[in-house]
């Protein structure tokens, strides 16, 4: 595998958890670099964990994850999705009780919520590095590192893209950012349910 079919690769692996920055952008009322940064990296960090950990598994359990992955990014991405969309609902209804206050808000994204959110669009990854010790010309330092970097800076711009759009939509981001978590997770489901993803 090449150093173009990689970074291919990484960029296709990055794009749920762009998807995912971009919702995390979404709800942030304030601009908040470090929770931005702590993102970008946590996604970065995983993805390029994930593949290291599928690669020294190697390729025995290889139809045992591929049977699950879907069902665990359905769960794990609808439950913070979920939630979240719950969050902005009840939010829309304070906010129309107390009219006039438009005092912001920072970001919150606990620890937990962040794990969750790193694993489930990092699944993917974990099967790719189990592909990965199955091909003969594969430096595995060198694609998760390209895994990494990569998932890195597309998350750091989805998280800022995400912040605009948000700023723009007001009290209705939570909800936005909700369903593009909930609709990544039945996506992934999809895909591997009807069309062998």
């Amino acid at each position: 595998m090449g150093l173009i079919e990689l970074i291919l690769l990484s960029v296709g692996l990055a794009m749920d958890a762009f998807a995912v920055s971009i919702g995390n952008g979404l709800t942030m009322k304030k601009s908040s670099p470090k929770a931005a940064l702590s993102i970008a990296f946590s996604f970065g960090l995983f993805q390029a964990l994930m593949p290291t950990i599928g690669y020294f598994l190697g390729t025995a359990f290889e139809s045992v994850i591929s049977e699950f992955d879907h069902y665990i990014a359905l769960i794990f991405l609808g439950f913070i999705g979920g939630k979240m969309i719950f969050d902005g609902i009840k939010e829309l209804k304070e906010s129309k009780k107390t009219v006039g206050a438009s005092e912001e808000k920072p970001f919150k994204l606990s620890f937990g919520a962040l794990m969750v959110q790193s694993i489930a669009t990092s699944i993917d990854a974990l099967i790719v590095g189990v592909s990965f010790a199955a091909l003969p010309n594969v430096n595995i330092l060198t694609a998760v590192l390209l895994i990494g970097i990569i998932t890195f800076a597309i998350s750091l711009a989805g998280v800022f893209s995400g912040k605009k759009f948000g700023q723009l939509l007001g009290s209705k981001a939570e909800i936005f950012g909700g369903l593009i978590l909930v609709g990544i997770g039945i996506k992934v489901f999809i895909e591997h349910m009807f069309f062998g993803g």
